[in-house]
């Protein structure tokens, strides 16, 4: 399911089993999108059962240059999938996606549960501007159990533009016995983490302070972490 440039949409008590991306939030493309401005906002998924065998479950990008924010997603079943949670972007892309709210989710058997990943190189034509980068701002992920993952998060940003406010709290993965011994791999990335495990990268260890932020939706107001 491929929701692009749409806003105030609705997914509930779904079952999506298929080998790409099961629902997938876009905005269009490079210069064409960032012409067009029409955003995809304003959507609640609740209750969905997905499967995606070869790629992310539920998929942010990576074409998002008309915007993407004020996502809602909540009781999410996640399984037999190659990644869970996936956010995609590339340089020369421009918009942003930010105020992402994900929680309560159950995840098994699924290769990578958390991923940002900013390589994806494909453009709509040659006719693209190098110098529009994109924004990933203001995500928070919670209450996720996990059970048979290979790697906890794969977070990749773009050298010169972080990935930032990225908000992890109350997650537990069981990670695979034939997983490699790292399960969190960071890399131009920062944010906050509490009740993690197993443990995330130093990138998303905030300084302990009593202003430690989450971020709450729609307001994006900021919520202090004891």
């Amino acid at each position: 399911m491929e929701i692009d440039s749409c806003s105030n949409v609705c997914i509930e008590d779904s079952s999506i089993s298929v080998s790409h991306d099961a629902i997938s939030l876009k905005s269009g493309w490079d210069k064409y999108e960032i012409s067009f401005g029409r955003p995809t906002s304003g959507i609640h998924i609740s209750r969905v059962d997905l499967q995606a065998s070869t790629r992310a479950a539920l998929a942010f990008g990576s074409e998002m240059s008309g915007r993407i924010s004020d996502i809602h997603a909540n009781h999410i079943h996640i399984h037999s999938s190659s990644k869970g949670i996936s956010f995609s972007t590339t340089p020369d892309r421009g918009g942003y996606i930010e105020g992402v709210d994900i929680a309560d989710v159950q995840m098994g058997s699924v290769h990578v549960a958390i991923e940002f990943s900013s390589n994806w190189s494909s453009h709509s034509d040659d006719h693209f501007d190098p110098s529009e980068l994109p924004v990933i701002d203001q995500i928070t992920l919670k209450n996720m159990e996990g059970t048979n993952i290979s790697f906890a998060g794969v977070l990749s940003g773009i050298d010169g533009d972080l990935f930032t406010a990225i908000c992890l709290s109350n997650l537990n993965f069981s990670i695979a016995d034939s997983a490699p011994s790292s399960s969190w791999f960071c890399s131009n990335v920062s944010g906050y983490s509490e009740l993690v495990f197993p443990e995330p990268c130093s990138e998303l260890h905030m300084p302990s302070t009593n202003s430690s932020i989450f971020f709450s939706l729609p307001s994006y107001s900021a919520l202090a972490v004891a």
